[in-house]
């Protein structure tokens, strides 16, 4: 149980951090619209690459140094077209940013593909579940399963936490302002991570 906890404490403390992803979760459960799925699809995708990590991320290392450019790179430029799209949210009509029911719902599809890249083409998802998670997790040899459960946990734990507990902020958000600066602020935080993947 020692093990499972210390698992379950190291993926809290790298993903508790705003970023792009946590970002979006927080404003789908803001809007109420796909919350269960968007949290399944970022604690499964944490759950998938955890397992690469703790598994194989020495050898994956090894075979594809060509990797870490690519992603850095590819998610920048994802990072950007993205917090400009949000800017552009947060410059649009009342009407438009307003949480009620007269806002279009984004299909689950695009909802997901939207949630899927903000996952998977983050070069620092792959840092924090590969190869920061994957490092630690070679202290435990004797019990890597215990430590891997515990970081998937942790994971599952926050995003749906993050999802659902959104909800509790949903009438502060019915004002347009409060949209506007969310939007604003999702913007922002998208930009200096791209800032950060493409100058580092």
């Amino acid at each position: 149980m020692t093990i499972f906890f210390t698992g379950l404490a190291m993926s809290l403390s790298l993903i508790v951090a705003i970023g792009a992803q946590n970002a979006f979760v927080l404003r789908q459960g803001l809007r109420g619209e796909h919350v269960f799925a968007v949290c399944l699809a970022c604690a499964v995708s944490d759950a998938l690459l955890i397992t690469l990590g703790v598994t194989s991320f020495q050898t994956i290392a090894d075979w594809l140094p060509w990797l870490e450019p690519v992603m850095r790179y590819g998610g920048g430029a994802f990072l950007i077209w993205y917090g400009a799209r949000s800017m552009l949210s947060a410059l649009r009509s009342n009407a438009a940013l307003s949480a009620d029911t007269g806002r279009a719902r984004a299909g689950l599809g695009r909802t997901l593909a939207a949630c899927l890249a903000l996952t998977l083409l983050n070069p620092h998802v792959y840092l924090d579940t590969v190869v920061l998670l994957g490092t630690i997790s070679t202290q435990y040899a004797d019990d890597l399963g215990a430590f891997a459960t515990g970081a998937i946990s942790g994971s599952f734990l926050f995003f749906f936490a993050l999802g659902y507990g959104a909800a509790w902020l949903r009438p502060l958000f019915e004002r347009p302002a409060a949209w506007r600066t969310l939007e604003a602020l999702i913007a922002l935080v998208m930009w200096a991570i791209a800032y950060k993947l493409l100058s580092g």
